[in-house]
């Protein structure tokens, strides 16, 4: 096999991997065993090799003796560090957004959080929700945000399945929205960044609850 057709198949499979994590296939502690993903992808071992490798460098795997390479486990401590990342640019995007969202794009999330309230708690919702934040993130109107907002949600992706399967989280997370679009609709930056942070708050509290139920090992300790 040539180096050229080894990049696009070890893209494809970084992009498989992905997904399988994404998708809570590939959860915390899983171990990613060469063989058996080359044979399930139709590959060989060294563009399955070099997606582990590619996922090692975004910090979503990790070797450990013993286990070779594994889906990496967070402690509590890294997930909280997480969420108040994600609370600084998402509020930062909110302030934005009051600023220059277009009213087209305050329509599209009223639809977007008014479908979420109604949805079934799982994959539906976890959608939506993903919509409703990409279309605020756009509506800031700011590139850099946009790239620093896209690494950080690819170690979110190993936090394991979406706090929106508990049945009570779709709801209050649409109240919690809509109390975002309302400032982004009034151009009240200082009420969409405090909205925005209280969202992810409540995010994070939900999280550190599902790990709890999880009983996920603190890895620090």
């Amino acid at each position: 096999m040539t180096e050229d057709s080894e990049g696009p198949q070890g893209q494809s499979a970084y992009r498989r991997l992905l997904a399988d994590i994404k998708s809570g296939q590939l959860l915390p502690g899983s171990r990613l065993r060469e063989t058996e993903l080359a044979e399930r992808f139709g590959i060989s071992r060294t563009p399955v090799r070099e997606a582990i490798r590619q996922l090692e460098a975004d910090g979503l795997v990790t070797h450990q003796a013993r286990q070779g390479a594994t889906i990496r486990n967070l402690d509590y401590a890294e997930v909280i560090e997480l969420y108040e990342m994600r609370s600084v640019l998402e509020g930062t995007a909110s302030r934005l957004a009051a600023r220059m969202a277009q009213r087209v794009e305050v329509v599209e999330l009223t639809e977007l959080n008014d479908a979420l309230a109604a949805s079934a708690p799982g994959a539906a919702a976890q959608e939506l929700n993903r919509q409703f934040h990409r279309t605020l993130l756009d509506a800031a109107r700011n590139r850099f945000l946009v790239k620093t907002m896209s690494a950080l949600q690819k170690t979110l992706l190993i936090l394991g399945p979406t706090t929106l399967a508990d049945p009570t989280r779709p709801e209050a997370a649409a109240a919690e929205h809509a109390a975002v679009i309302r400032a982004i609709a009034a151009h009240d930056g200082d009420a969409a960044e405090a909205a925005m942070r209280a969202h992810v708050e409540a995010a994070l509290n939900a999280r550190i609850r599902a790990m709890r139920g999880r009983e996920i090992p603190m890895e620090d300790e």
